[in-house]
């Protein structure tokens, strides 16, 4: 019955993401989360040492509920993603050989190994958001936050938000942090960075690694995978615009 699911979710979607208030709704829920996430991993793997960071993030966490449109959210979350990234080399162990790994947030192309990993992980992860929206029935393109373009799975960029902190950006400090990727897997250019073959066969391992480790379900209570959750909250928002659900409540770890 996937095509009458399907037909009858995108109808469902479609009206409700065009109206402004459900789509600001269920974006602050997104957003939160995400901020939420982002300061616990740094909590984390920092601690105190960059406490003036996790007070910004605890404070713009907070500030998403005053957002009044879209446009006003996307400025609370660039505000969070500078706090973020900007502490982001405090969560490795070592300083890597005293190579400066990350110089910010930058992509297209990727210019130091950090920024490299994680354009790479959160490409991985399109493609399993990808696959989840399809299992369910949920049209990938027709998003409620990220600005429809041509060619961009809307859908599939607003809800990995929540994740990407969580999956992709633990599995970029788990590689640095164990020794499993090192200088010697890249290219190191003045203006790029990229994988050598070996390095993209270490992380990808690292991917699947933490796409099967398990996590307590918040809302049911017990333990899935991390791809399975995926596909869960993904079935989880299409009930929640047909009106199935009362709430929908995105992944957030403590």
């Amino acid at each position: 019955d996937l095509p009458y699911m399907s037909e009858r979710f995108i109808e469902q979607q479609f009206l409700k993401f065009t109206h402004p208030e459900f789509s600001l709704q269920l974006a602050k829920k997104v957003v939160y989360s995400k901020i939420r996430n982002q300061r616990t991993l740094l909590r984390r793997n920092a601690g105190s040492i960059i406490s003036n960071a996790l007070e910004q993030l605890k404070m713009l966490s907070e500030k998403v509920e005053e957002a009044v449109s879209i446009d006003q959210l996307r400025g609370i979350e660039g505000i969070a993603a500078k706090v973020y990234f900007e502490s982001f080399p405090s969560m490795f162990k070592n300083n890597i050989d005293g190579y400066d790994v990350m110089k910010g947030r930058n992509r297209r192309p990727p210019k130091d190994p950090v920024n490299a990993l994680l354009s790479l992980g959160y490409t991985l992860m399109v493609r399993d958001f990808q696959a989840a929206c399809a299992s369910v029935g949920l049209d990938a393109m027709l998003g409620f936050y990220h600005r429809p373009e041509a060619g961009r799975p809307a859908l599939v960029l607003d809800m990995m938000e929540t994740y990407r902190p969580i999956i992709v950006d633990s599995i970029v400090l788990r590689a640095f942090n164990t020794g499993e990727i090192s200088l010697d897997d890249f290219y190191l250019g003045p203006d790029s960075c990229s994988l050598k073959t070996n390095g993209r066969k270490a992380f990808f391992a690292l991917y699947e690694r933490r796409m099967h480790d398990k996590i307590t379900d918040p809302t049911f209570g017990y333990k899935i995978s991390y791809r399975r959750m995926i596909e869960l909250h993904m079935r989880m928002l299409a009930r929640y615009i047909e009106g199935e659900l009362a709430d929908f409540i995105p992944l957030m770890t403590r």
